[in-house]
């Protein structure tokens, strides 16, 4: 548990620190960018705090820097310079002098919060000093996190030449992995963690409880912040997309009707 402090005390930083920064610049959006990098500083931050196997926490290490570097530096070149996000002008609306303190509660410290129990693979797979050696649960994680990873990248880099191209706006995107599932980099998302989870699983009692981590960011981009969010109002806006959700699986990669 000596890892979880130091953790909590890197994010409560980062959050703040963002938190101020948005206040600045009149723009909370940019609480995306930084969720992808404050998993980088919660493993970098534990890595050098704590005594573990240094092979396992490397690895660890090393997986989750690359994800959560691609993930923000996407995000930002996607977001910003475009205005906040619609979600947070609808905020700024409702609560008006209230934002402030409003977005601190319910944006930047539920983000950290959230965090801080996602990243437990993270945390308690570097505590542990056992076993002493990478073993064929952490190879099957690191396959499972490079399927993860292939899903999302891929799934994001068609996205985005879909969206560049004029002749699609308005239209549904179904081409590619995005004929096998209408949320492939959500998918992605969530099977990278779960193979995060399987290498600090090799550790015992401490990966089992660290499952509450990729089984909490699956259940947000099921239900909360993610496919459940977006197919609410993408619908309205994209002709077609009933037809899609028809014939397209929701999540699993599944060929199509």
């Amino acid at each position: 548990m000596e890892a979880l402090l130091p953790a909590a005390l890197a994010i409560a930083a980062l959050m703040l620190t963002v938190w101020l920064i948005s206040l600045a610049i009149k723009d909370a959006s940019i609480v995306d960018i930084a969720w992808g990098f404050g998993f980088v500083v919660v493993a970098w931050v534990v890595r050098l705090s704590v005594d573990g196997v240094s092979d396992r926490q490397n690895l660890i290490v090393a997986l989750v820097t690359i994800w959560g570097l691609r993930l923000a530096g996407f995000l930002a070149r996607r977001n910003l310079g475009h205005g906040e996000d619609q979600r947070y002008q609808a905020m700024r609306r409702r609560h008006g002098a209230r934002f402030p303190i409003v977005s601190l509660l319910s944006v930047f410290s539920l983000q950290g919060v959230v965090m801080f129990v996602v990243s437990m693979p993270v945390m308690l797979g570097q505590a542990a000093d056992s076993p002493g050696s990478l073993g064929p649960l952490a190879w099957l994680g690191t396959l499972v996190w490079c399927i993860g990873f292939g899903f999302e990248t891929v799934g994001d880099s068609q996205m985005r030449r879909f969206q560049s191209d004029p002749t699609n706006k308005g239209q549904v995107m179904d081409q590619g992995l995005w004929g096998w599932t209408r949320h492939p980099n959500y998918f992605g998302d969530a099977t990278m963690w779960f193979g995060i989870w399987l290498i600090a699983l090799e550790t015992g009692w401490p990966g089992l409880i660290a499952l509450i981590g990729p089984v909490l960011m699956t259940y947000f981009l099921l239900n909360i912040s993610g496919k459940a969010l977006l197919e609410r109002s993408i619908g309205k806006r994209r002709p077609g997309y009933a037809e899609y959700i028809e014939r397209t699986s929701g999540f699993f990669p599944l060929p199509p009707k």
